[in-house]
């Protein structure tokens, strides 16, 4: 049995292998609507999520399977005092696999210890959120046919953004890649990511502090939202919320085959008049979701079609 906690849990072929199902199941989606027929998702959701729990769900029901579970912690026994290892090991004894989000760095690693199917990070707090990169892989995958030789801008809320860590552990295993991180000082990428990720293996970075600078020479824009939920105090939010707003007037300097990209739910970080831009792909982002996560299904359930 395999969980997925983090993307490095994945080889590059095992991510390449996940990427070509995906593909597949867009072109033949009848091929598919059988799959897990008697399997059951579990979504444990102790934090909230729109898009990440109802893809999950989708996946599953895509694939002929059937879907249990709960989108908040207030609805599960954890309200009572029950002890998340219990929580996981009674919900283990029903499903077949279970996606499991949790505001806790690390509460996935502790759940799969004790559930005894396999388990999914759908998010831990500020750590890791590695089907969001699957998604986004997907979405570069399908725009370039390639991961090497990018230029990746990240922007925004870098220190608790748990979608931007993972995407660089991904992305810094292809040959050619550099990064330009833009954000605050307060909101900058960790430098313990830096140093494993970065560093230690001599690839190239840079750290700017407003998108006019970077634009130019990105092939790839990923914002992220300042996230409420991760402040301490409600100032520091209201005062680094709208660092960065992408409007059309600031991608006058981008080039042509620019992809900007958004983990979503968007706040007010990048205007609505970018939306109509045909290099905008984060709504493209929402249905790439659903097709590798049914690819992720099928592989850690052992499902051949």
């Amino acid at each position: 049995m395999k969980n997925l906690m983090n993307i490095t849990d994945l080889s590059k072929e095992e991510i390449q292998e996940l990427l070509v199902t995906a593909e597949d199941i867009i072109a033949n989606p009848q091929k598919y609507k059988h799959a897990c027929s008697g399997k059951l998702l579990a979504t444990l959701f102790f934090e909230p999520s729109t898009r990440t729990r109802l893809s999950f769900e989708a996946a599953m029901l895509r694939l002929g399977g059937e879907v249990l579970g709960f989108s908040e912690a207030a609805s599960s026994s954890t309200a009572k005092g029950e002890s998340l290892s219990d929580t996981i090991q009674t919900v283990g004894c029903y499903a077949d696999i279970i996606a499991m989000r949790h505001p806790k760095e690390g509460a996935p690693v502790v759940a799969a210890r004790r559930a005894g199917v396999p388990i999914i990070n759908a998010g831990d707090g500020g750590h890791n959120h590695p089907t969001q990169t699957l998604t986004d892989l997907l979405t570069i995958w399908k725009c370039r046919h390639t991961f090497e030789g990018l230029t990746i801008g990240l922007c925004g809320d870098l220190k608790f953004g748990r979608t931007v860590h993972s995407l660089v552990a991904a992305m810094a295993r292809y040959s050619g890649v550099k990064f330009v991180f833009i954000a605050p000082a307060e909101l900058k990428f960790p430098r313990y990511i830096i140093e494993d990720e970065l560093e230690s293996r001599g690839i190239p970075y840079e750290e700017v502090s407003t998108m006019e600078e970077a634009m130019p020479k990105l092939d790839i824009l990923y914002m992220t939202r300042v996230q409420k939920e991760r402040f301490f105090n409600e100032a520091d939010y209201i005062r680094l919320k709208d660092t960065y707003i992408l409007t059309p007037d600031k991608l006058k300097s981008a080039k042509q085959d620019l992809i900007i990209m958004h983990p979503l739910p968007r706040v007010n970080e990048i205007s609505v008049a970018v939306d109509d831009d045909p290099r905008a792909l984060y709504f493209d982002q929402v249905k790439n979701g659903m097709f590798v996560r049914m690819a992720l299904i099928m592989k850690l359930l052992e499902v051949k079609v």
